[in-house]
Parts: C-alpha cells; structure tokens; sequence
C-alpha cells in the first residue's frame, strides 16, 4: 500500500511553484522535511508528466540508499520502477538501459556526469531524457563541484535555446554566503547558486510559525576553558622545532608563521614543494618532519598530550635515513624521546580542554539518564584519540556513555566502509551506542536519530557545516556545546558563522524581494558569464597538458628525489587510475601489505601498497587489471616531475603538464602477455 504523503502546511507551502512546473530550490532547515517534500513534487510529476522520467541526484555514496529505502521507495515504489545505483552497484556499468527502463532513479552525480560524457550506448544519457532533476544539498552546486559540471551542461543548452530539459528542483538547509562578509556580496553568492541551478529560491512566508514549533532550534552553549598555564612538553616540542629551523637554513626569504598553528603548517607545506623544486632535499625533509611536529602540537592543543606523542612515535617509526638530514632529524627524537615520553604522562600539565569536555558530557550523561549525543571533531586522528579517551575515562564510563566512531566513506585504512557507516548509526539508533564521535561526515545529510547533545570539539569550519550541525541536535530540550579555549578561534569562528548565518537570510529575501524580470536579467548574465568562463578555463588546461611530451618529463621519489620514470610510462586506466605500464619500474619499488576496499570493483582488484625502495616512501598500490595484469597505480602528490622548464610538484593528476593517454589492454597485453593472444 502507498504510505499517505501527509505534508505539513509549510511544505505545501514551499512546493507549489515546483508543482506549476518551475525551477525551484527549496530551502528549509535541518529536520525540517525537504526530501519529503521532494517525494511529493516527483509523485505528481509522475502522475501528471507524460514519459516522466525523475533522477534524484546526492553527493554522497551511503545518501543512494538512504533515500530510496527511508523516502522514495514508501512512497513510490508499488506504482512506479525505482533503481538506487551508486559508484559500488553492478548497474553504473549500464546506466543509460538503467535509466530508459525506470521511472526514478537515485544516483551519486559523479555517476550522472560520467553517463553525460560517455557516449557509448551502454553507458550514455541524454539530459533530454530526463524531465525532473532534484538536487540534495544543492549548496555544493559551485565551481568545480560534481553537481555544477551537470548543470553546466544543462545551461549551456538552455543558452542555445535547445530543448526538452528537464525541470530542476534543489533541496538545502543553507545555500550560505559563499565568504562574503557584506550583505551585497552574500546576495551575489544566493544569485550565482540560482543561476548554476536555473532556479528561484523558495522558502516559507506564511508557515513560519509551524515551522519552528516542527522543528526546535537546540539552546546554545560556550564550554569556556582557561588557556593552559604551563605546557612544558609543548614547549620541549616547540624548542625542538626552533633546532630544525638552525640546521636547515630557513631561506632569507621565508617568513614561518607560529608554531602550532594552521598557518604555519600552510608555511612548511609551502617550503617542502620548494625544497622538492630546487632539488634542495635538506629543506624538502625539515619541512615535512617539521609539519609531523605542528600536527602534534595542534593535537596537544586538543587532545591529551600522550595523544600528541604518538603521533610522532607513529611518524618516526617508518622513517628510513639514507642521509645526513635524514640521521639529523631521526636522531633528534630518538634523543628527546624519553624526556617527551615523561612530560607526556604528567597529570599536573593536562590538556584542560579533555576535563571541559568531560564535564559537558557529564552534565547530559548519566546511569539513569537517557542522552544520545554526538561529538563532532576536526581529523579522523583525533576521533581515534577521544574515542579510546572515552573507553579509559572511569567517570564516563561509569555514566553509562557507549562511544563509537563515525567517519566518512572512502579508502584506506582509517576509513569505514558504507556498510560499517550502516551498522554503527543502526546501534545508535537502538541505543547500544550513545555517542557518535563523528568527523564532519554527519553533519550534511546523513539519517541519524535526533539527539539531545550535539558537542563541537576544537572545529573551525564555516555557517552551512555549523547548521548542519546545530541542526543534529533535534531532540527537544536539546543543547548545542561548543567546547572552546578563553578568546579562542573556536568561539570567534561561531560567532562569526552566526552573524553569517543572518546574512544569508537577509541575502536570500532580498533575492526574493526581485521582480522576475529583474531576477530572470540577472541569473542569464551570471550564466552567459560562467559559460564564457568555463570554455576559458577548459582551453587553459588543454595547453597546460600539452606543453610538455609525456617523454620529457621525468617523475622522482617526492622524498629522495630519484628519477624512477618516464611521464610516457603512466597511461590512465578506466578513467580513474593512473598506472605505470614499464615492467622496468617493479626495480623501483618494494611491496607491503595487502589493501582491504571493503567493497569489490567489476574489471580490477587492489593489490598489495607500493613504496620506494631507496627510501620508504609511499607511493601507491598495484592493481590487477582483468585478472592479469598487475598494473602499479600512482598517487602524484608523493611523486615530484621533472619537466624541461624544471622540477615541480601537484597536487593531483589532472594538474600535470603533459597529456597522459588513456592505457590499452590490448597493447599491455601485446608487449607483456604476448602468450595469452596467440
């Protein structure tokens, strides 16, 4: 049976314009509906749109099937053909029959974008065949986001007057105000996310009331701590940096920022891509050992100080010296070591912060009590860090608090596979785990039970991840802390996100305040403007790639600077991997242990992770490709290239001067399975 779609008044409110037909975004807080709404604007577009066909677009993997089992499939599924395909479904292989045959589909748009670009038949989608488009968590339609390159194309044929397109519906708690400070700029930012979505921002006038009493705004709270009186072994740590910056020679030119600060490891990140450029190895070194040591005092900062130590025990534990910096540097701990080790164990120099925190815990947890929290942190180091923090804290486990951990989906070792995401929010759920220390993987979207204490910890971020947050805290009676030093950045940074979040508002009714004729003027030319922009951008980076021929370019170990291949030997893979296809390079590197994805791929399977042979570095891990071929796949950010104009570094593959070509089975096979194509 169709469950019944009962909408409140205020979401009727906000979908009538989507139901005329127009391009619409809805904007509702947290909590307040805005996907129910949605299933509703699809329901009668699908009872009175013929040939309809609805594709709901999300920017994350685990949100594919959170939509379709918790919203659309209710309501939709005994009437109409629903499919949830995402990058780990069999179906994103044929996505263009996928999409021909359902009534709804429910994808990542990576997934979308790509059948936008693929024109083989199996693969390829026509943005005509589509007649509704919704867009969650449109906020991200900016720049070079994945959601911005599909409307891209949706623009551009609506500036060439092409048609059918589909209608466009976008849903967001906060469109933000893109950094502005200033009213005028924040309305630029609400009108450039109307123009990149063809839309008019939509958001509830008459209802207003309903709205808040439906969904509660948590009582904000100021955890404040005192700054720390003494620190020695954050001091011991800081000394020990100042004796780095003696032996490297810190160019004249070179200004560091603090110590134990974000500024000063955007310094020495700085400095490491130009000791890596000038060949200089002695400045590339320091500058990377000296970024360990910020990263553990920003932890000291945060978390306990035995934290913070570990951290660099961690980091020098795979450290091989092969020269003199190196056996510096190493020795430099091993020296210090036993003297950290103690001011680490010294209770009387405790972070004060953890005894904050702990209070603020305590105040909502209890044996009898029964609190669901979730505890928001900056880096996946330091969930770890306060989840064995809560497990060894007698005072909290004896108020009955059960931790576990949340981050976002992805690869490598310290992330957690979607189905993990499942179960721990699935415990949450049935009360066999009380608080979620979480990175800010939940704050957008994701389906977590409401809480009563929502605990931001040692975070600077910006309005739009703030209300997410704020907007977890759904209980009623619900507190929203903020644990934060005395005249800190932390209490800054909220405050300013306050008076942002205002702003947006503000920016929004005057967008709304416009005549359509003036609205419609405005959103064509910011759309005329990025096209323009857009085909700029695109020759730039074609005469960036083909400056160079992939034969002169060099690539070297980032860390002892090595040459260990040929630009030519990289071919791209699948349009994702870049592998070396040199039988000649295996002389280069050693292996390790195996990658564990957590989920399995249709035409390859990781294999074991690849590092320098000279010098440890970690550079990647092998593939088997078809079964047969076992293909290295390169990370650039550890490689450095050495270019006819000199020696550079990137960030990522798309930025490297020369054209990689795409790899051919066919021809791998020829050159080194000769046997298999007799």
């Amino acid at each position: 049976m169709m469950a019944d779609l009962g909408l409140r008044s205020y979401q009727e409110e906000v979908v009538e314009r989507a139901l005329q037909g127009e391009n619409i975004i809805i904007w509702l807080p947290t909590g307040g509906g805005k996907t129910r709404a949605a299933v509703y604007v699809a329901k009668r577009h699908l009872e009175t749109t013929p040939q309809a066909k609805v594709v709901v677009l999300v920017n994350k993997v685990q949100l594919v099937d959170q939509h379709y089992t918790k919203e659309f499939k209710p309501y939709l599924g005994r009437d109409y053909t629903l499919m949830a395909v995402s990058g780990e479904s069999e179906e994103k292989d044929f996505f263009g029959p996928v999409v021909k045959k359902s009534d709804v589909v429910i994808c990542t748009a990576q997934i979308l974008y790509n059948a936008l670009i693929n024109m083989e038949e199996a693969k390829h989608v026509e943005l005509s065949d589509i007649t509704l488009l919704i867009i969650d968590e449109c906020h991200d339609t900016h720049k070079d986001s994945v959601y911005n390159k599909v409307m891209a194309f949706y623009v551009e044929r609506k500036l060439k007057r092409e048609q059918p397109l589909p209608q466009i519906l976008g849903l967001t708690a906060s469109p933000g105000s893109g950094g502005a400070k200033i009213l005028e700029k924040a309305v630029d930012h609400v009108l450039e996310i109307c123009a990149n979505l063809d839309s008019a921002i939509v958001s509830t006038k008459i209802y207003v009331s309903e709205l808040k009493q439906n969904v509660p705004r948590p009582v904000k709270t100021f955890d404040i701590v005192e700054k720390r009186l003494e620190d020695p072994f954050g001091d011991h740590l800081k000394c020990m940096m100042e004796m780095i910056h003696e032996y490297m020679n810190v160019p004249p030119d070179v200004t560091l920022r603090e110590c134990g600060t974000q500024e000063y490891e955007a310094d020495v990140v700085i400095l490491e891509q130009r000791g890596v450029r000038e060949g200089n190895r002695l400045l590339a070194q320091c500058a990377l050992h000296l970024r360990e040591y910020n990263d553990a005092l920003l932890i000291n900062d945060t978390l306990r100080m035995m934290d913070a130590y570990r951290s660099l025990e961690e980091f020098y534990k795979f450290i091989t010296a092969t020269d003199g910096t190196d056996f510096f540097l190493v020795g430099l701990f091993q020296e210090n070591q036993v003297e950290l080790q103690k001011q680490a164990r010294d209770s009387r120099y405790e972070n004060p912060k953890m005894g904050k925190l702990e209070s603020t815990l305590l105040q909502r947890f209890g044996p009898s009590v029964n609190s669901k929290g979730i505890l928001f942190s900056k880096t996946r180091k330091s969930i770890h860090c306060l989840n064995d923090w809560v497990l060894h804290n007698k005072a909290l486990q004896e108020a009955g608090i059960k931790p576990a951990i949340l981050t976002g989906a992805g690869n490598g070792g310290t992330y957690m596979t979607q189905n993990k995401q499942a179960d721990t929010i699935r415990n949450f759920r049935d009360n066999t785990v009380n608080l979620l220390i979480s990175t800010s993987v939940a704050e957008e979207g994701l389906d977590i039970p409401e809480c009563n204490l929502v605990v931001r910890y040692g975070l600077l971020t910006n309005e739009i991840a703030q209300q997410q947050a704020s907007g977890r805290a759904r209980a009623r009676d619900s507190q929203y802390s903020v644990v934060a030093e005395k005249g800190g950045k932390e209490v800054k940074r909220e405050l300013i996100n306050e008076s942002l979040e205002e702003l947006t508002k503000k920016a929004i009714a005057k967008v709304q305040e416009m005549s359509v004729r003036e609205f419609r003027t405005k959103i064509t030319e910011l759309q005329k403007h990025a096209a323009i922009f857009r085909k700029l951008t695109e020759a730039r980076e074609v005469e960036e790639r083909s400056r160079n021929i992939a034969d002169s370019v060099q690539l070297l170990c980032r860390k002892c600077l090595k040459s260990v291949a040929s630009g030519s030997d990289i071919k791209l893979l699948e349009n994702a991997h870049y592998v070396n296809v040199n039988p000649d390079f295996q002389k280069h590197y050693k292996v390790g242990g195996e990658v564990r994805p957590g989920k399995s791929f249709v035409d390859w399977e990781p294999g074991r992770t690849i590092s320098c042979i000279e010098c440890n570095q970690h550079w990647g891990f092998e593939i088997k490709y078809k079964k047969v071929a076992l293909l290295p796949n390169l990370a650039i950010k550890y490689l450095a290239l050495e270019t006819p104009e000199g020696r550079t570094t990137v960030k990522k593959w798309k930025d490297v001067p020369f054209t990689v070509e795409d790899f051919s089975f066919e021809e791998y096979c020829r050159d080194n399975l000769p046997d298999l194509l007799d």
